[in-house]
């Protein structure tokens, strides 16, 4: 192990870069071993497993505290969530039927106003058993009441984590963060990644930032709540938890400066002036920047809205994005194209979005198949 110091999140994230050729799996580490985690807990599933295995060797070397394996997926996020009550700064990943086996879990740890990281190496979850990417998980997760960070690249994964930590433990926002990654993608498949040094980690956890008491042995378990509302009227049961829910989407809401601080806008753009947009997240952002540079080549005006931040979601910027464009595409790794319903909820006129190309189950998405969708709606 190699020593550490705690430095503040700027000094680390700013700090000189030394470029590694590894995989998406071994980023996630990195970012881990930078984290100052206490505890990860963890439960095999492909294409998530490699990971968590490799965040079990920053523990046989002294990185982390505490490490375990749990009984199965949910039993994991009940034990995150027990850890995260108790003041600890806390990871896990899981990934397609992983994902919705510990479904509960999600809204409850954003109810109780957890800052768990989770990453979610996503891949298919229907029948025929599939374990190739596909980003349907993400849309099941979209109202669960966590912040959702979507990244392209293994650099995108290894910043992402280690700056979620530091925007989920504000005290103004205090709800889980989840980085989404498309699975095989980018956790299999090596890439230059800049890392921070290894002899440098964020500082720890505040636990008494918290803005619900955490549960030590000051604080009686009191954290859900002090009197079960099923035990009064209905009126008190739904006035508690419709605030609260409300409370919780405020905190995603609040999370946006933090979100711009540390990782960026919550969009990038490339030619967002152009006639024809091309807008995505995950990997169907790098095949769609292959499929613009073919189109400006044979002289259509196209550019790329690459989204970052699901939830929050960029409306107001996405918005005024669609509103100047003649044309948006949306391509995405799923079959029901919730990226698209999103664009579309914020959009004043949807007839000029375009739902896919898509493609589902592990089919890659060749570049060709969006230039094709660019020459047909350009007729």
């Amino acid at each position: 192990m190699i020593e550490q110091r705690a430095v503040e999140p700027a000094q680390l994230f700013e700090a000189k870069k030394e470029s590694q050729f590894i995989t998406g799996s071994e980023a996630i580490r990195e970012a881990i071993r930078r984290a100052n985690v206490e505890m990860a807990i963890s439960y095999p599933i492909t294409p998530q497993s490699e990971s968590m295995h490799l965040v079990g060797d920053l523990f046989a070397e002294g990185y982390i505290k505490e490490y375990f394996r749990g009984e199965n997926e949910f039993a994991v996020m009940s034990s995150v969530a027990g850890a995260a009550m108790a003041g600890v700064r806390v990871f896990t990943a899981t990934g397609g039927p992983g994902t919705l086996r510990a479904f509960e879990a999600f809204p409850t740890w954003a109810g109780a106003r957890l800052p768990i990281v989770c990453a979610f190496m996503t891949r298919g979850v229907n029948s025929p058993l599939t374990i190739q990417p596909d980003t349907i998980e993400m849309a099941y997760m979209l109202d669960t009441g966590i912040i959702m960070l979507h990244a392209e690249t293994a650099q995108d994964l290894y910043d992402m984590i280690l700056r979620a930590f530091i925007i989920a433990e504000q005290t103004e926002v205090h709800i889980p963060v989840g980085v989404f990654t498309d699975g095989f993608f980018v956790t299999h498949t090596r890439d230059k990644v800049k890392i921070a040094p290894a002899d440098m980690k964020l500082p720890p956890y505040d636990p008494y930032s918290s803005p619900v008491p955490v549960m030590d042995m000051e604080n009686v378990p009191f954290r859900q709540m002090r009197d079960p509302f099923v035990m009064k009227s209905n009126y008190v049961s739904y006035a508690a938890h419709a605030s609260w829910q409300q409370e919780v989407m405020a905190a995603a809401e609040r999370a946006r400066k933090y979100i711009k601080q540390y990782i960026g806008e919550l969009i990038e753009t490339e030619y967002p002036d152009a006639d024809i947009l091309l807008i995505g997240s995950g990997t169907a952002v790098s095949q769609s920047r292959e499929a613009m540079a073919y189109a400006r080549s044979e002289g259509f005006n196209v550019g790329l809205v690459k989204i970052k931040s699901i939830r929050p979601f960029p409306a107001q910027e996405i918005r005024e994005l669609v509103k100047r464009a003649k044309v948006v595409i949306v391509p995405e790794f799923n079959r029901v194209g919730w990226l698209a319903r999103e664009i579309k909820s914020v959009a004043e006129d949807t007839t000029k979005i375009v739902v896919g190309p898509h493609v589902f189950g592990g089919m890659t998405m060749p570049p060709g198949m969006i230039l094709d969708e660019i020459r047909r709606t350009s007729v």
